[in-house]
């Protein structure tokens, strides 16, 4: 796998960068030319101009070395085999490339300083007259110090960069993964909140409707039917109050009412044909285990859905759950209810269903509906582990 381009980890120049940048070339061109410019200027002064003249190029091409990087570097060493101080941009120059890692340009513009530098050495006039061993010697060492520096420069630069990235990114998964907590919290909040209040509102909804059609009820039958009105609101506010609860809690804490189970579906039935409605529960689950809690309570919620549904959308009719299953091949949940007539008086926004499938699916299995022949069918499957 390649590593970035040199050009996204290499950190911007400040001023104080290139200050201390244009210090310490100016050193080295002084280092370099001050063995020989007395005996230019005093023995060959065409040699003391073009070292200067050559030298001002070099410091003015240094200054782009990181838009040409190998260019720049070619050039401004070239330039040091007639010029002491153009060996100071060179160096600069040929450090710059080194940082970028490509190791034929590394070692192109090596070889060249290493001939370059020789060459100006030899061909120039000096009080020094060491033999060409010991400038080979200098020389190799000194490209060697350089370009060495300057890839390890490079590495340090691209391995705080991954590291950078690295942290940004995990930063940035770690929000992620909070954002999607929270929409996962929110969703299935939303999803108890459907549950729950749709089905208490709907028994509201049934019993007020009742009262509005019934002219032969006297008061004490007036009172009890409000009293149940009034019961199921509250309890409707309870369930609510305990929501609402959970979105003001900064600590996330899950819903503290108990939640239902497999367990209470026969109750919730019993309650619906206490209060009228036509329900005929077939159960047929076998096996000597117990209906895990998880897979109960998903159970129990399609149920209540789906006598939230019978009740709004087909009163009167007769609604009829089967569930059957076991250890091996799971649970089947079948609800059946004749089509209604005419518009439901109990608004709904269709989002009882899609709540529904959204909880087969996370307890990994499935639900789907359908008319046939003026029958809603409501069918779901949900593996038996917990």
């Amino acid at each position: 796998m390649e590593g970035p381009a040199p050009e996204t980890y290499q950190p911007p120049l400040t001023w104080w960068g290139h200050t201390w940048r244009l210090l310490v070339t100016l050193s080295l061109s002084a280092a370099v030319w001050v063995a020989y410019a007395e005996t230019q200027a005093t023995e060959v002064p065409i040699l003391f101009y073009v070292d200067v003249t050559v030298g001002l190029a070099a410091y003015v091409l240094m200054f782009f070395r990181r838009r040409w990087p190998l260019p720049i570097a070619l050039v401004t060493n070239v330039m040091g085999a007639v010029s002491g101080i153009a060996q100071g941009p060179a160096t600069l120059a040929s450090v710059s490339l080194a940082t970028r890692r490509v190791l034929w340009h590394v070692a192109l513009v090596a070889v060249l300083g290493l001939v370059t530098s020789v060459v100006y050495t030899e061909t120039q006039p000096s009080i020094n007259n060491d033999p060409l061993w010991v400038s080979l010697v200098a020389a190799v060492l000194a490209i060697a110090a350089s370009m060495g520096w300057g890839m390890f420069i490079g590495s340090r630069r691209e391995l705080l960069w991954t590291l950078r990235q690295r942290a940004e990114r995990a930063e940035a998964e770690q929000d992620l993964r909070v954002a999607q907590s929270r929409a996962t919290e929110r969703a299935r909040i939303a999803r108890e909140m459907h549950d729950v209040l749709a089905h208490r509102i709907s028994q509201i909804s049934m019993h007020a409707g009742a009262l509005s059609f019934r002219e032969d009820l006297d008061a004490e039958a007036m009172r009890e039917s409000a009293a149940v009105i009034r019961d199921q609101a509250h309890e409707a506010l309870t369930d609510l109050r305990g929501v609402l609860g959970v979105l003001r809690d900064d600590t996330g804490a899950a819903l503290s009412a108990p939640q239902p189970t497999y367990a209470d579906v026969p109750g919730l039935v019993a309650d619906c044909r206490a209060e009228g409605l036509a329900v005929t529960l077939v159960d047929r689950v076998t096996g000597a285990e117990r209906v895990p809690d998880a897979v109960g309570r998903t159970l129990y919620r399609i149920v209540q859905e789906g006598i939230t549904n019978a009740r709004k959308h087909a009163p009167g009719s007769r609604l009829t759950i089967a569930v059957s299953g076991g250890p091996d091949e799971g649970v089947d949940i079948t609800l059946r209810n004749p089509i209604g007539f005419g518009p439901t008086a109990t608004p709904g926004a269709g989002l009882g269903l899609v709540g529904l499938a959204e909880r087969a699916v996370l307890r990994g299995g499935r639900l789907e509906h359908r008319t046939d022949r003026g029958v809603f069918e409501l069918r779901a499957w949900l593996p038996w582990a917990a």
